[in-house]
């Protein structure tokens, strides 16, 4: 093998670690989301879960946006298989995980003294544009023109009672996390 292909088959392997690390990680997220899954506030035609949160500001912190992302589909689609979920949890989780992993890695800089503006980030995403989604877009979709009767303010309070808690808990979780020596380097 010259030095060349050598270079290429390391960086290949490096590359593979790092994806297997971030995969495995997600899968282990994914999994504490559903065990944590029958916690949750019922408010009106949704379900609201704390965990959710908490698991959208850890990974966003931690791997990035894309794995917050795929976390949140995958845990919503597993919900609803199981029957525990609505369909507000397309829009109650993703746009909220998009932007924590958005802030944290691009606006935050990676920065830990800036941890505590994910719980800003998970409201916007969640409190604000995953309701306001719900009200005006999923909850006439599926339920008919009635559910714009609750109106988005009815959206952004059911949203924002699970996704602030759950987000100050994932900002608790995220320090102690960082704490033991588990940041997002480690997944690099």
């Amino acid at each position: 093998m010259s030095e060349k292909e050598e270079e290429k088959t390391s960086l290949w392997r490096q590359i593979t670690l790092t994806n297997t690390k971030r995969v495995a990680a997600t899968a282990i997220f994914i999994a504490i989301n559903i065990i944590l899954a029958p916690v949750f506030i019922p408010v009106g035609p949704t379900k609201c879960f704390p965990a959710q949160h908490l698991i959208n500001v850890t990974i966003g912190a931690l791997l990035g946006p894309m794995w917050a992302v795929i976390s949140a589909i995958v845990v919503s689609v597993i919900r609803n298989l199981l029957g525990i979920g609505t369909i507000f949890a397309f829009p109650g989780s993703i746009p909220g995980a998009f932007l924590d992993g958005l802030f944290f890695w691009l606006l935050f800089g990676k920065k830990l003294r800036y941890v505590w503006g994910l719980i800003i980030s998970e409201w916007i995403g969640t409190g604000l544009i995953g309701a306001l989604l719900s009200a005006y877009v999923i909850g006439p979709a599926f339920f008919g023109p009635q559910v714009l009767a609750l109106g988005g303010l009815y959206f952004i309070t059911a949203f924002s009672t699970s996704c602030v808690p759950g987000a100050i808990i994932g900002v608790l979780v995220l320090l102690a996390l960082y704490k033991i020596g588990l940041t997002h380097r480690t997944f690099m």
